[in-house]
């Protein structure tokens, strides 16, 4: 078997190379195996030629390395080798080994020498063995393991090669021979629309210099040949120009075909900026240009990202600016990992590339700002501006790290661009809130106010929920321009703040006139109960933005308080028209034996406890105490009126129903949480008077009224005595009250907390009555004195 071998080396390969691709031929598997131990024993730090042995030149060492079993009369051993001679820095010897290592069956990586190396080898070959049916434990598998081996070996080896190319271009460089005759004007042209771009400058450079030579000669004879070579040398640098620019803008988009073209461009654009002041040349330096051109490559790449019309995607913007980060991104990462290499670091190639994407992305933006409409688009390209692009989703990307530590990832925004986008978003924020209030409205109107609903119930109070819709719309505009700027938030809630302070007067509007035919049944009253809380609610939700706001937060408390005011106005005003009927008919004969006209007063006021029960606190006490002062005046007037004389008993039935219906009232009143106490001590007062017979009892039970309401006379013939004797009583008493303190008027009031309030609890007409008794008594004390 091994004579048959090595009289056919071809066949040899043939089966080594079937065992490989996974062939059972045994003789190719045994072969293998006992020549991948030998390469093994070689790579052994024992042997001469293992992996950690001296590394020397071809010259140095006496022996060449045994050739690989895989390697046939066809390999493309040489081609690698002309390769990798193209990688700066390589010595010979790397560049053979590296053409080695490249091939399909090389050496193991399983070094002999280890101890568990037996025991691995026989668990993995009886494993493979088991699956290909053999009894016994073959050679196969040793060849598996070496070639499982030599490919991590290989990817690892391939790994450490492309670190090794990327390095940056050297700054210095060593220029080629220039030719000492030069192509003709149509040939360099010709390289240079051919792409031979190191030879064609080389020409250039040299007919350069015979132009330089002859203007130093001065030659006199012949101006028109010195201009034609200029006008020549003019056309084809220009040429050369425009063949640079157009390699460099697209050197990022076709990396794979100009990739090659950049190091001699780098090295035109370096040799040029050195003859710069050299006559011949172009204006204008070479390297500026090379920017250019990046910016122009830049620009093509941003226009490219695909930009759908607004009526085809509502989104069209957000899908774009991602698009376009996207793009970003992955055109920096080429830059990076690319392109850099083909320069020297004067040329601060991602630098340049990041500061071009800076500038045209914001006069992308700057295009892009008078399609932006809508609210959502300019939160989104606001929200791209100011954070997505600073973040690790584009500039602040990993995968461009370190090298953006040191470069700012400031858009190049054009002047007021930011400020003009701000401006408009807070105009959309201000137009989108009244739009949202009108909505408001009209959902008011289709769910409750059509239907004629009942307002719902929150915490046993009646409510609309619209003053939470309200306040959320407000919170989240809040919410989504913080995220943006601290100081558009403050602006943002502004302008939904302006918003709103117009809609308690719309709303009241559109109330009145959706329901204003409901009156006065208890479902209308309801609804204005439910728009005092809710409107409540709502100034309450925004005086939280009182510190930022607080003109706003003013404006907007005041027309919330107004329209309150008048819609309790509302309800008081209805009440009072409710009961006044029944109050006119107090103290009359029908009064003294008939309890309708207080029974239907003391229906009317319970069923607007029951209402008030529903209003939120501060206003159903407000409106509480308002009802109540208005019922004890009312019924206070009825007695002073003088409508009804009682005689005989009848006062003590009299002083006895007004207890009785004084301490119902005060009961009702007391539920509603009136703040007026001092009104609940009126009626029994008045009933201690009435139900005396003489004067002495008369002056005594007087003496409380006078000092707890010195202003309160009362003209009243339900006590029994003449009428002018009560009131002289009364005016002596009061006339003691104020000498005995020694007291002035004003001091008397002062000592009073109750008697303002009296004075202003009579009517009008019922003043003018007591004060023309009051000159009256004055004329007969003075008249009788």
């Amino acid at each position: 078997m091994m004579d048959k071998s090595t009289e056919n080396p071809d066949e040899e390969d043939r089966v080594s190379r079937k065992s490989n691709g996974g062939t059972k031929e045994t003789l190719g598997m045994l072969q293998s195996f006992r020549r991948s131990i030998l390469r093994a024993a070689e790579k052994s730090p024992l042997s001469s030629g293992g992996k950690w042995a001296k590394v020397t030149t071809g010259n140095e060492s006496g022996s060449q390395p045994p050739p690989s079993p895989s390697l046939s009369a066809g390999s493309p051993v040489t081609s690698l080798k002309n390769i990798g001679g193209l990688f700066y820095k390589k010595e010979e010897d790397d560049s053979d080994g590296a053409a080695q290592k490249g091939k399909g069956l090389t050496r193991s990586k399983t070094d002999p020498n280890m101890a568990g190396f037996g025991d691995s080898l026989m668990k993995k070959g009886a494993s493979f063995r088991r699956s290909l049916k053999f009894k016994k434990p073959s050679k196969l598998e040793a060849a598996v393991l070496v070639s499982e081996g030599s490919l991590e070996e290989r990817k690892e080896e391939q790994e450490e090669e492309e670190e090794e190319v990327c390095e940056e271009l050297e700054e210095s460089y060593t220029l080629p021979e220039i030719p000492h005759t030069p192509l003709s004007v149509m040939q360099i042209n010709n390289l240079i629309e051919t792409e031979v771009l190191e030879e064609a400058h080389l020409n250039l450079l040299a007919l350069r210099q015979e132009f330089q030579q002859e203007r130093e000669r001065c030659v006199e004879d012949s101006p028109l040949e010195l201009a034609k070579k200029e006008k020549d040398l003019n056309l084809l640098y220009g040429n050369l120009r425009v063949k640079v620019n157009n390699i460099v803008r697209d050197s990022n988009s076709l990396p794979s075909r100009n990739k090659g073209l950049l190091v001699p461009v780098a090295r035109i654009i370096q040799e040029e900026d050195r003859r710069a002041e050299e006559p011949g040349g172009l204006q204008g330096g070479w390297l500026e240009a090379w920017r250019e051109a990046v910016g122009e490559g830049v620009q093509t790449k941003v226009q490219s990202v695909h930009l759908e019309p607004r009526e085809q995607n509502a989104s069209w913007l957000a899908v774009h600016l991602a698009l376009l980060g996207k793009s970003i991104v992955e055109d920096l990462e080429k830059v990076k990992k690319e392109l850099r290499w083909s320069y020297p670091p004067s040329f601060q190639v991602f630098s340049t590339y990041v500061r071009s994407y800076h500038r045209v992305v914001g006069q992308h933006l700057k295009k892009l700002e008078p399609q932006v409409t809508e609210l959502k688009d300019l939160y989104a390209l606001l929200d791209w501006i100011i954070n997505c692009y600073k973040s690790e989703r584009i500039m602040g990307s990993p995968s461009l790290q370190p090298d953006m530590k040191d470069e700012s990832a400031d858009l190049q925004l054009q002047d007021g661009l930011l400020k003009q986008l701000k401006v408009k978003y807070c105009c959309k924020v201000k137009e989108d809130m009244k739009s949202s209030l009108n909505r408001v409205i009209e959902l008011e109107n289709e769910e409750v106010w059509r239907d004629r609903r009942s307002p719902k119930k929150e915490e046993d109070f009646l409510n609309s929920p619209f003053h939470m819709d309200i306040w959320t719309k407000v919170k989240g505009n809040a919410i989504n321009s913080r995220r943006i700027d601290a100081q558009l938030e403050q602006e943002v809630i502004s302008s939904c703040l302006q918003a709103l302070k117009e809609f308690p007067k719309r709303f009241e509007v559109e109330f009145s006139r959706h329901c204003s035919a409901l009156r006065p049944q208890p479902l209308w009253t309801k609804y204005h109960i439910t728009y005092i809380n809710s409107f409540s609610a709502l100034q309450q939700h925004m005086d939280g933005y009182q510190d930022t706001c607080h003109r706003e937060v003013e404006g907007l408390r005041k027309e919330a308080k107004w329209l309150i005011i008048r819609l309790i106005q509302v309800l008081e005003d209805q009440y009072k028209d409710n009961v006044k009927p029944y109050l006119r008919r107090m103290m009359t004969r029908k009064w003294l034996t008939n309890d309708e006209d207080f029974k239907q007063l003391y229906s009317q006021t319970a069923l607007l406890s029951e209402h008030c029960a529903l209003m939120r606190p501060p206003h159903v006490q407000e409106l509480a105490s308002r009802l109540h002062y208005h019922v004890v005046r009312e019924y206070v007037g009825q007695l002073m009126m003088n409508n009804y004389s009682c005689k005989n008993r009848k006062h003590e039935k009299a002083a006895s129903k007004i207890r009785v219906q004084w301490g119902r009232l005060r009961d009702l009143f007391e539920d509603m949480k009136s703040t007026h106490e001092w009104l609940h001590a009126v009626g029994d007062d008045l009933s201690n008077i009435i139900i005396q017979k003489n004067k002495a009892d008369i002056k005594v039970h007087l003496q409380p009224l006078v000092e707890h309401y010195p202003d309160f006379r009362m003209p009243c013939g339900l006590a029994g005595p003449s009428s002018a004797a009560l009131w002289r009583k009364v005016w002596q008493c009061e006339t003691t009250s104020g000498e005995t303190s020694g007291l002035t008027r004003r001091e008397h009031d002062a000592e009073q907390p109750g008697l303002r309030d009296l004075r202003q609890l009579l009517p009008s007409q019922q003043k003018v009555v007591l004060s023309q008794r009051c000159t009256q008594l004055r004329a007969r004390r003075c008249h009788a004195g």
